[in-house]
């Protein structure tokens, strides 16, 4: 069965962000006297921002109890995250996926992005993908962080699309659980052994027809 709509997360299933999360991280890091490493950071993948920071914060050994303070701090290090992002090119888009994206449009299946940030209009203009989706749901129009289901079925009422006719590309077990929640089929992007929960894995879109979603 061919689903109606295909939902794409942005970052690590799109384009590849997650080495501008961690430049901005160091460098509050850095700035805060302590040193925050590549092992540090996976600790921080599919995690809130404020999660995020009260991990940096235990890593580098402070504690930080006034909320205002930490507020300042995550947007500091936000702000310095859209300072890289806004540097970004189409070169940065995923090996692949556009042409993929661009295989569904003319099967006639609805796209959407289903991505939890903030920054999802700022990327897309960067890679000149904005126009390609039929929808886009990102951080400014929900209030539940995935794995609630909330991202995925607004993308699917937006499309008005059943969200059991739907398909999820996603590359975080949050994500995966949340799609599933949704009552939705759900293609892992990346490691087999971490997304073993999705009901198939590719470790790329190169070579990939619509067949991929087709279940």
């Amino acid at each position: 069965m061919r689903p109606k709509a295909c939902i794409f997360d942005l970052d690590g299933v799109i384009v590849d962000t997650a080495k501008y999360h961690y430049l901005a991280w160091k460098r509050l890091a850095k700035e805060l006297g302590f040193e925050f490493t590549e092992k540090d950071n996976e600790r921080l993948k599919g995690v809130s921002r404020m999660e995020s920071l009260e991990i940096l914060l235990s890593v580098g050994g402070i504690k930080i109890e006034d909320q205002k303070l930490k507020e300042q701090l995550s947007d500091k290090k936000n702000n310095w995250y859209v300072e890289y992002i806004s540097q970004m090119t189409k070169d940065e888009i995923l090996p692949g996926v556009e042409e993929f994206l661009r295989k569904l449009k003319n099967a006639g299946i609805k796209i959407a992005i289903g991505s939890a940030s903030k920054n999802t209009m700022t990327i897309l203009r960067r890679i000149e993908l904005v126009d390609l989706f039929d929808s886009i749901i990102d951080g400014t129009k929900i209030t539940k962080a995935k794995p609630d289901p909330e991202v995925f079925l607004k993308a699917a009422e937006e499309l008005n699309v059943d969200p059991k006719d739907c398909c999820v590309f996603e590359d975080a077990v949050a994500g995966i659980e949340a799609a599933k929640r949704a009552g939705m089929k759900v293609i892992g992007v990346g490691d087999h052994e971490i997304l073993k929960d999705a009901d198939r894995v590719i470790t790329s879109f190169v070579g990939h027809g619509i067949e991929l979603v087709e279940f």
